[in-house]
């Protein structure tokens, strides 16, 4: 019960009882479940089948882009899941097919790969068409593996259609599950049944968690790709000096510091996603998908050039999502003295909303300074997962509320009552008070909570409960 009153209090409201303090407030370390260890179920099958369509209906919001063509779909993407009160990671796949060559090939690869790490996979097959040869490729595949194979028949819309599932039968992986992903027709049972064979952690050899997530995010040519090859050693992304030559994210796990990092090297975003067409309106989807899924951005900025409307679009992006937060400035090295007086301007006036994102100066192609990114996410990530204990909150506010009271509304001065942090990732406070906070004291309040608590490279949301008025409750 507690997950529902979290999310029910994060957002402004009222509250009338001091009962709902308790609600919300967590002892240390009381959303440690949030941050452990939870096992993968991949979702493959051949080319539109509804795989991402079923993955939306899985995690209940439209996140995984989804048309009615093949080849949508081409990495494996990752989304957080929750059923009956238990959480996992559904990994969404391109399209799979046996024999495929060039750019299918990599799509294939990465559904294998899915394959072998997750803890179960749901094989989807399109019920109308029937079982064909490549999914009876990708069945004798499943057959083989001693990771759990849930069969899905999906687009069972009606009785008529169910009449055709018994045939699939014949693909040797037991029952098959008849769902409608677009109209939600048997995703519970379904959900009930992955939930059966999905361990209560993650197999063993696969990490705990995973390796910390990273988004590599900004314009087109701006040297996200450059810098993704500089920090993994090697050409893994395409690089050229014409804009646009990523399309889909680029996974890599890349060893800094000592330990592993997932770095996602994003399309660059050009226009409004209301604006975009064709593949970059999907380039632009699947970037905002990326950052949803990071844990932390890097925003790669061309220091030589000035700040653009772009950047700070995808600086919003980032924002919204509530994501921990690195800006490079990259191609330093084209920098001379009188432009880094125009760019201490320009992030004086531009980068006012994000006064709190981490900083490093870096030149992606002579690898300049690229090892200041370590500890510049390490202090983002850590700011993003930091929980301050109630008692030691409320001390800090009685004392900054009693120096600085509100502002006074409608001839009355709003208390503040208590506080207590609602969540982590981002940190995510909640106030009780009995009148309504001005948007500049809940600013100020977040400026002070940063210098005491320091919540460097990390959003802070700041949410306010005000009490209701006693002829409201009498009633």
């Amino acid at each position: 019960m507690t997950e529902q009153f979290t999310t029910e209090f994060v957002s402004d409201g009222t509250w009338s009882e001091e009962s709902d303090w308790e609600i919300l407030d967590l002892e240390d370390g009381g959303d440690e479940d949030s941050h452990a260890a939870v096992p993968t179920l991949a979702v493959v099958g051949r080319p539109n089948v509804g795989k991402s369509t079923l993955v939306n209906r899985i995690i209940g919001r439209r996140e995984a882009v989804v048309e009615d063509v093949p080849g949508v779909t081409r990495d494996r993407v990752s989304y957080e899941a929750n059923w009956s009160g238990r959480r996992f990671l559904v990994q969404d796949t391109g399209g799979w097919e046996p024999d495929a060559k060039g750019l299918q090939q990599s799509v294939a690869r990465q559904a294998e790969l899915a394959m072998q790490t997750a803890d179960a996979i749901l094989l989807v097959v399109d019920a109308v068409v029937g079982a064909t040869a490549t999914d009876e490729a990708v069945a004798k595949v499943l057959r083989r593996s001693k990771t759990p194979v849930l069969l899905v028949a999906n687009k069972v819309d009606d009785g008529r259609t169910e009449s055709e599932v018994a045939a699939l039968w014949s693909l040797g992986l037991g029952q098959p599950h008849s769902v409608s992903a677009t109209h939600g027709r048997g995703t519970g049972d379904l959900l009930d049944e992955v939930l059966a064979a999905l361990p209560a952690t993650p197999r063993e050899g696969i990490p705990g968690g995973g390796p910390r997530r990273v988004a590599l995010v900004g314009k087109p040519n701006v040297g996200k790709s450059s810098l993704l090859n500089k920090l993994s050693g090697g050409e893994r992304s395409v690089v050229h000096n014409i804009a646009g030559t990523t399309v889909d994210p680029v996974d890599s796990i890349v060893e800094l510091g000592g330990r592993p990092w997932r770095f996602v090297d994003t399309a660059g975003l050009r226009k409004r996603v209301s604006h975009a067409s064709g593949a970059e309106f999907y380039a632009s989807l699947r970037t905002r998908s990326a950052i949803e899924a990071a844990e932390v951005a890097i925003l790669l900025i061309d220091a030589s050039e000035p700040i653009s409307e772009q950047d700070l679009r995808v600086l919003s992006m980032v924002a919204d999502a509530g994501r921990s937060l690195v800006i490079a400035f990259n191609k330093w090295d084209l920098v001379d003295e009188d432009r880094r007086l125009q760019l201490d301007r320009e992030i004086d006036r531009d980068l006012v909303r994000v006064p709190w994102a981490q900083r490093v100066n870096i030149s992606a192609q002579t690898g300049r300074a690229v090892q200041k990114l370590v500890p510049a996410l390490d202090t983002a990530l850590e700011s993003w997962d930091k929980r301050i204990p109630t008692g030691r909150l409320n001390t800090w506010l009685k004392e900054v509320v009693a120096a600085t009271p509100p502002p006074m509304r409608g001839g009355r001065l709003p208390r503040v009552m208590f506080a207590t942090q609602a969540a982590t990732r981002p940190p995510t406070f909640v106030l009780f008070t009995t009148g309504f906070l001005e948007a500049g004291y809940r600013r100020f309040l977040e400026r002070r909570l940063r210098e005491e608590f320091n919540f460097d490279g990390s959003p802070v949301r700041i949410s306010v409960r005000v009490r209701e008025k006693r002829e409201r409750r009498s009633r």
